[in-house]
């Protein structure tokens, strides 16, 4: 029964990661879109910056996801 807990425990630990680092990217996101407010050019520039960031994330996981 150890085993079965100690890897609980791991996914627990992964889980608190990945939200956490989530919160933390909506924080960052949210700070970046409001030093933006009111400045379209910046504005833009963070628009282009996020899809550059979503468009490399995005063929990340198609190269790393095996084929099913």
């Amino acid at each position: 029964m150890s085993a079965e807990m100690d890897a609980l425990a791991t996914q627990a630990k992964a889980n608190e990661d990945a939200e956490a680092s989530a919160v933390n990217l909506l924080n960052s996101l949210s700070a970046q879109v409001a030093a933006t407010a009111g400045d379209k050019a910046a504005s833009l520039q963070l628009a282009a910056d996020l899809k550059s960031s979503a468009d490399a994330l995005g063929a990340a996981i198609v190269a790393n996801t095996p084929a099913a």
